[in-house]
């Protein structure tokens, strides 16, 4: 990665922002998806799409890649919505989403949408495969590196600790997992539903390099890429501390917004929200 300058974080910023009313656009057509967790996740994977990544959009399988795993696959329409800005399909294809026969199921699947790196929907799932990811790539001598963006609900699962078992034993250095720490599952609260705190710690009890950043900065998370690759000792966790239904004000902090999609109502309310956060462009479905 090249230096991030004030120049490229508002390019990202007004990406992030792009990203949002084309995912609320989306999810209105669908009438049926998540909003929450993909609106706050926009500046995280803007950054990813259009800085941090190694990729090839028009070379998916690209062997030298980096290999991105969503772990919390019901946040699907924001990377769907980076990889069609990204150019890996015409924004036009967002529109499909939920449909029958689309490439762009309500969880991602792979083989169906080429750059999708695994398929997830059982929460947890896609930290172990992330594991596996990674340390095949070692086997294979390859310096790509792995990314596992995980929701903090899923935390709840035993897999993800099975799955941090291993990569502090096999010192996993070539990944890197990213927690939406939101505070928000399908029921209430984290910390109502099974309280998660002290999280760093627990990450610290199995050896990670950890760092708790604000998710909505990006250029906090870039550079905390950036340590997290200079990191080679252990395996590292970015706790991304974010507001669920980020940009949109009736949204933000309601834990009912996690599993469904504006109306046709709501949808104008969102977008105008949106259309004043800092960092707007314009954004087209072409």
């Amino acid at each position: 990665m090249h230096v991030l300058h004030d120049n490229d974080v508002q390019r990202l910023e007004e990406r992030a922002n792009a990203m949002r009313r084309d995912l609320i656009s989306m999810l209105t057509h669908a009438k049926s998806g998540h909003s929450a967790g993909p609106l706050d996740l926009a500046d995280i994977f803007a950054a990813l799409y259009f800085y941090v990544l190694n990729h090839r959009p028009k070379q998916p399988t690209w062997r030298h890649r980096d290999r991105l795993y969503v772990s919390c696959g019901h946040v699907a329409p924001i990377q769907y919505v980076a990889m069609a800005h990204a150019g890996y399909f015409p924004k036009k294809e967002l529109m499909t989403l939920r449909r029958f026969g689309t490439r762009l199921q309500g969880h991602p699947e792979f083989g169906s949408l080429p750059g999708i790196e695994n398929t997830s929907g059982p929460l947890g799932n896609g930290s172990a495969q992330a594991c596996g990811a990674a340390y095949a790539l070692r086997m294979n001598g390859s310096h790509s590196h792995v990314y596992c963006i995980m929701s903090d609900g899923e935390l709840q699962e035993g897999i993800t600790w099975e799955g941090a078992y291993f990569a502090q034993k096999y010192v996993l250095n070539n990944m890197t997992w990213i927690v939406d720490r939101n505070n928000i599952q399908i029921d209430g609260m984290t910390e109502t539903i099974m309280p998660e705190e002290p999280l760093r710690a627990k990450f610290e009890a199995f050896n990670f390099h950890v760092q708790e950043i604000d998710g909505h900065n990006i250029r906090e998370f870039v550079d905390a890429v950036g340590q997290a690759h200079a990191v080679v000792e252990r395996p590292s966790v970015i706790i991304a501390h974010t507001i669920p239904g980020k940009g949109v004000g009736f949204m933000e902090y309601d834990y009912l917004w996690h599993g469904k999609p504006p109306n046709a109502q709501e949808a104008k309310r969102a977008l105008a929200d949106l259309r004043t956060l800092k960092g707007m462009i314009e954004s087209e479905h072409q």
